[in-house]
């Protein structure tokens, strides 16, 4: 990747580079092409998701389900019980 964003740099209009690089070192173009994009996120040379960031949003969606899955437990308990004070209260 270090590689690429040098060629890159030197020569901001060749459009080969991910081509020449990646037959060099034996991978396909846009696997290549990924590493770097992925690279350069990390770097914040460009916008986008992190792995960090993208780890933390993975963790807080499973909170998210796992605080829902609850709150509707709790809701379903709290009427039931709140049922049976009702019936209580009557006799």
């Amino acid at each position: 990747m270090k590689m690429v964003l040098e060629l890159q740099r030197e020569d901001p209009n060749d459009h080969g580079v991910f081509s020449r690089v990646a037959r060099e070192l034996g991978v396909g173009s846009e696997s290549l092409r990924t590493w770097v994009k992925r690279s350069e996120i990390q770097m914040g040379l460009r916008a986008g998701m992190t792995d960090a960031e993208r780890d933390e949003l993975t963790k807080l969606r499973r909170e998210v389900k796992e605080l829902r899955r609850a709150n509707a437990i709790l809701q379903s308990a709290s009427a039931f019980f709140g049922a049976e004070l009702d019936r209580r209260s009557q006799k």
